[in-house]
């Protein structure tokens, strides 16, 4: 028997009540298809679409709408972070002794999930080594722990996103063709902001309701906002909305409206050049709600941030690893091990840059 989906209205209203806002018509298909793959349980599917397109909160949704897992856990592994040697132990999970340090045996993020959700976030950055590992897994529903002979059954539903297109990285080697072709079952594409004018009034309006312990009730928007915001490039997209309504919030002292002046605060506010506890602040400020609003443990939040750290330390021109390693307060000895751990490479420092 095949399914009925609801109404376009009723789709947008049910993927608005789970975080995913959007108003416009260029967005059903987008619905339509993530509503139909959360009755069929056990389809892996991909998500592209630049950074900060809602890709997660896409995934959780549809997790959510699966009748069958949405009781169970949606395990989110950011693959642009997690350490190479690590990584097998981490996702798989690992038996007492199998390495140094292993004092009791851990379960991976996969059996964590079982019964649940998996999301492959990043899942163009997974190092190439873990590639067949994690094809293994999708094809025969089973892990081996690090240092273990028996091979233990998981039944997971993978959603990987991607927010490089997958194509050219397998014609380049970087990310093999079997991997690619068992995660694309299905595939969407989310667009970026600029290509949603028709979903910034609701997305604002949705934010202000989301952070209203800054402000009090936003009730509507000046039209002359709207006109400008259509007109801006958000190339951090949704979340780079998000965080400049958070400052506009933050920085008004009255009324119910949002303005295109509120707007042209915060936009001053954000490019000024502040003293370095105040940058520090913001930057606190920032990675407290990406934990809160994404979902990032505590641990990888800071582990993703000293990579990230090191990569743009490693990309300034004209520095010896000698300079870096003083810059940063280490050994070169410790430098190397931290770029190791994080699996820099030259290749990664050149496409980051």
């Amino acid at each position: 028997m095949a399914l009925k989906l609801p109404d376009a209205g009723r789709l947008r209203e049910i993927f608005s009540n789970l975080g995913f806002v959007t108003t416009g018509p260029r967005m059903t298909p987008v619905l339509q298809c993530a509503y139909k793959v959360a009755q069929v349980s056990d389809t892996t599917m991909l998500l592209q679409g630049e950074t900060g397109t809602g890709k997660q909160v896409l995934a959780r949704a549809i997790h959510t709408l699966d009748v069958k897992r949405s009781r169970f856990a949606f395990v989110t592994v950011h693959c642009s972070t997690i350490s190479e040697s690590l990584a097998e132990s981490e996702l798989f999970g690992h038996c007492k002794g199998s390495f140094s340090g292993a004092v009791a045996s851990r379960a991976g993020l996969f059996q964590a999930a079982d019964r649940g959700t998996v999301f492959l976030d990043d899942v163009n950055d997974l190092p190439l080594r873990l590639q067949p590992k994690l094809l293994d897994v999708l094809q025969r529903g089973v892990v081996r722990p690090l240092g273990s002979d028996r091979e233990l059954p998981v039944d997971v539903r993978v959603i990987a996103a991607a927010n490089r297109p997958l194509r050219p990285l397998v014609e380049e080697g970087a990310f093999r063709a079997d991997l690619f072709h068992r995660l694309n079952v299905i595939n969407l594409s989310l667009l970026p902001l600029r290509d949603r004018g028709e979903d910034l009034a609701a997305l604002v309006l949705e934010f202000a309701k989301r952070y209203s312990d800054l402000h009090e009730p936003i009730e509507s928007l000046e039209p002359e906002l709207i006109q400008h915001l259509q007109a801006c490039q958000f190339q951090g997209n949704v979340r780079e909305l998000e965080n400049a309504v958070q400052r506009m919030l933050f920085m008004k002292n009255e009324g119910s409206s949002l303005t295109r002046e509120d707007w042209l605060q915060q936009e001053n506010e954000s490019s000024s050049d502040p003293a370095p506890s105040d940058n520090l602040l913001q930057a606190a400020n920032l990675l407290w709600i990406l934990m809160l609003r994404q979902e990032v443990p505590f641990p990888d939040l800071m582990r993703r941030l000293e990579g990230e750290l090191l990569l743009k330390a490693l990309q300034a021109g004209g520095k010896s690893r000698r300079e870096i390693a003083k810059l940063l307060c280490t050994s070169e000895r410790t430098l190397y091990h931290k770029i190791s751990s994080h699996g820099i490479t030259r290749a990664t420092r050149r496409v980051a840059s």
